[in-house]
């Protein structure tokens, strides 16, 4: 027996959205809880067929970027934030979706090279600990020759070029003849590595020991490339003492620079994985490291620390009538009516406080006072005077009507949106420990209307 009548499905095959509306925040937008992302109108059975879709394609990519913001804002401006999360996350649209809003939320690059063709994001990435142990010796590498940066010249034999700068670097009397015999199996994989990638070598330098191995053997390839013109890219640590291992690479770093003249290697960049979140970032900033680059994965794309982003979606309205949904948690009770929201900016530039007004009042203007109130405690109201007024909500599809729709701006775009609005809010909204909670209000006017609509609403109990 059929599940549902197949007329349905002749329904939905035929559905007309034309005379739907959505309205939305613009995207790389920060947003509080109780503030609509979106308004949509329509006929009330299209309207909620789009309910599933829209809540769903909203609340995974609103809590992957918000996530990514976090961590940018813990690691601060100046590092390099790379999304690593592609084999961690949950399936391959989960793992596209997830380079794209980890991009919005402020990372620079994804390891995910679909991704990266889709959306236009930069790629960077390394080879595996698995390349490395899959050579066995320098003799395994067949083509050997490699020719300079300027193309003036060809090196027919690097691997030799890399034995000769390994043998320096160990008697050196700068570095105090710290480095003894070496993984030979790791400098091949690196030599061949370079040899494949001599603009961008970044090697993976935790195979065997870090700094018995890893080190010289990048040390000696990097110099190599260096007689060729090439300039490498860096080091990536993948487990271990992350703050001690990478304060000691950049001391070896600056010791070569200093021996053999190279100018520029002691800032070799370090980059730093294995299973990083906000508490690890936070606690090596403490710490104190070198690390200029943050490879991030799981916690990242998965949002281990929150798992699920709770977006709702409710009728306010029907034919002109305001609807409400009552609970006995204050914090499930829907705001009724079309709405219209501004936020309202003070003197330093910060906003002050979001408000929810009736779509039939006037709007909040620069200047002007205006009483805001908490939408259901009654102490809670205050006088505002914002120097500067946003409205939020902008028409993105205006179905029949002749609204003007609002473009539809590049990644790159909104990604520069996210980080200015974040740049915008003041600092205690957004520290890590007991962070100011941000005000959202309502008018005087909604905030009567939801009062008395609650009341007509709720049935009135009887005690017997």
């Amino acid at each position: 027996m059929p599940i549902c009548e197949g007329a349905f499905f002749d329904y939905l095959r035929e559905v007309d959205c034309s005379d739907v509306e959505v309205y939305s925040i613009p995207e790389g937008s920060v947003v509080f809880p109780k503030v609509p992302l979106m308004r949509v109108e329509g006929p009330v059975a299209v309207v909620q067929l789009l309910e599933t879709p829209f809540v769903n394609l909203i609340n995974y990519a609103s809590l992957v970027t918000t996530n990514a913001a976090r961590h940018r804002h813990v690691a601060g401006k100046s590092k390099v934030l790379l999304e690593f999360g592609l084999r961690r996350a949950q399936g391959p649209d989960g793992a596209i979706s997830a380079s794209k809003y980890c991009f919005m939320g402020g990372f620079d690059a994804t390891s995910n090279v679909l991704a990266g063709h889709l959306f236009g994001i930069p790629l960077r990435g390394t080879h595996s600990h698995a390349f490395v142990s899959s050579y066995m010796s320098l003799d395994e590498i067949p083509d050997k020759a490699l020719r300079s940066k300027d193309g003036s010249r060809v090196c027919q034999d690097f691997v030799s070029l890399v034995q000769e700068w390994l043998q320096k670097i160990q008697t050196a009397d700068s570095l105090g003849g710290v480095f003894g015999d070496t993984n030979k199996s790791e400098l091949a994989a690196f030599a061949s590595y370079a040899l494949a990638f001599p603009s961008n070598f970044l090697a993976l330098v935790d195979t065997y020991d870090v700094m018995r191995s890893g080190i010289p053997n990048f040390c000696a390839v990097a110099l190599a490339l260096h007689d060729l013109g090439y300039k490498a890219s860096g080091i990536r640590l993948d487990s271990g003492d992350l703050a001690y291992l990478s304060i000691e690479a950049r001391k070896v770093f600056h010791a070569v620079e200093k021996e053999f003249n190279v100018p520029g290697f002691a800032k070799m960049v370090i980059t730093a994985s294995n299973d990083l979140n906000e508490e690890t970032i936070d606690a090596l900033n403490k710490q104190g490291h070198e690390v200029d680059a943050f490879g991030i994965g799981t916690y990242l794309v998965t949002c281990y620390s929150q798992a699920a982003l709770g977006c709702v979606f409710k009728l306010v309205e029907i034919n002109n009538r305001p609807r409400i949904k009552l609970s006995e948690d204050v914090a499930k009770v829907s705001i009724p009516c079309k709405k219209r929201c501004f936020r309202l900016y003070g003197k330093e530039g910060y906003p002050l406080v979001d408000i929810m007004i009736r779509e039939s009042e006037p709007s909040p203007k620069a200047g002007e006072r205006i009483l805001c109130r908490h939408p259901f405690i009654e102490s809670k109201r205050a006088y505002v005077v914002p120097q500067h007024v946003e409205e939020l909500l902008q028409c993105y599809w205006p179905g029949t009507s002749d609204k003007p729709r609002a473009e539809l701006p590049s990644l790159e775009k909104i990604r520069s949106r996210c980080m200015q609005q974040l740049e915008k809010l003041r600092p205690d909204h957004i520290r890590r420990l007991n962070p100011t909670p941000y005000k959202v209000s309502v008018s005087a006017k909604l905030y009567d209307f939801i009062h008395c609509l609650w009341l007509n609403e709720a049935p009135v109990g009887e005690l017997q």
